[in-house]
């Protein structure tokens, strides 16, 4: 197994109250246009940066979830429903 398997940054992060998929994903690419402008100072750039990682990390963990749940509602169905 990898290490990035045993090592799952996703595994123990909570969703803070009121947090939105869209939004979020929002919030990263305004923090990309800033860091490719060019015009942040270097320690603005990884402050910002680590925050794009951090939305990055709640989207992908998002993502699981309702993946999962779409995964479970799908071996529900049989061939009758359809």
């Amino acid at each position: 197994m990898s290490p990035s398997k045993t090592n799952d940054p996703l595994k123990n992060l909570d969703l803070p109250p009121g947090w939105n998929y869209e939004q979020t994903v929002l919030q990263v690419e305004a923090i990309v246009a800033q860091i490719e402008s060019g015009e942040l100072e270097l320690a603005d750039v990884f402050e910002q940066f680590s925050q794009a990682v951090t939305h990055l990390n709640q989207c992908e963990m998002f993502l699981r979830e309702h993946q999962q749940a779409v995964d479970l509602l799908i071996e529900t169905l049989t061939d009758e429903d359809f």
